[in-house]
């Protein structure tokens, strides 16, 4: 995606003179701009200026998307969002709460679900995967599942399932071998939320396949050894 071109489609911007009143495409908020996409694309002051975190709660807020996939393939685009970093330990659990909320018809959990997803991913630290052993993006499917079945440390079968889809995640991404990228693993682990998901508790959450377009910013990248490459 291009850094000078509109942040949802890349195409090139366009300037009036006069000022009219526009509705964000990311935000929903409308203000006065002078600035659109050519494919009439507005995007606030707010939503450019944005940190990565901030970003990703924006959106989800904001979203009645039903595909984690598509939806984290979006909000990766923007600029606030770096190659690799510990916000993608929040990007996993905030774009599946997103879609499970919006696929169940309960929108509303979806704020509640955010901000815990958001305090407890916080505690994720950058490098989890390589210095802990355990990648971020693997521990926000199980941020995920607790949050949606209400799991403690003391739950019998949702304490199970919370740990079961963290287990699976981390050994797909193990099998998938270093070194780390970010992208790679947050697909990895929307890819089998999904199917743990239809497997565990009989909820169909589509997601479309997936063509990474994030290569050119990871000087690490496996290239044809990755499968979204």
């Amino acid at each position: 995606m291009s850094n000078t071109g509109c942040l949802i489609c890349g195409a090139d911007l366009v300037y009036v003179k006069q000022a009219t009143l526009m509705k964000c495409s990311i935000c929903g908020e409308k203000s006065d701009s002078n600035a659109t996409c050519t494919n009439g694309h507005y995007i606030c002051d707010n939503c450019h200026q944005t940190n990565g975190v901030d970003f990703i709660e924006n959106i989800c807020l904001h979203s009645d998307s039903t595909d984690p996939l598509f939806l984290a393939n979006f909000i990766m685009k923007h600029e606030s969002i770096k190659p690799h970093g510990p916000e993608h330990h929040f990007l996993v659990p905030a774009v599946l709460l997103t879609a499970y909320y919006n696929i169940i018809n309960k929108p509303e959990m979806i704020k509640s679900a955010i901000m815990t997803a958001k305090k407890r991913s916080s505690k994720v630290l950058g490098g989890f995967c390589g210095f802990y052993g355990n990648c971020g993006a693997g521990v926000g499917n199980g941020i995920f599942i607790s949050i949606v079945l209400n799991a403690t440390p003391l739950s019998e079968k949702e304490y199970q399932l919370a740990n079961l889809i963290t287990a699976k995640t981390l050994l797909k991404i193990a099998e998938s071998g270093g070194p780390r990228c970010c992208k790679r693993n947050t697909f990895i682990a929307i890819e089998t939320a999904s199917e743990f998901l239809s497997e565990n508790l009989n909820v169909k959450m589509p997601i479309d396949k997936i063509s990474c377009q994030f290569n050119m910013n990871n000087k690490e990248c496996k290239l044809n050894n990755c499968k979204y490459f």
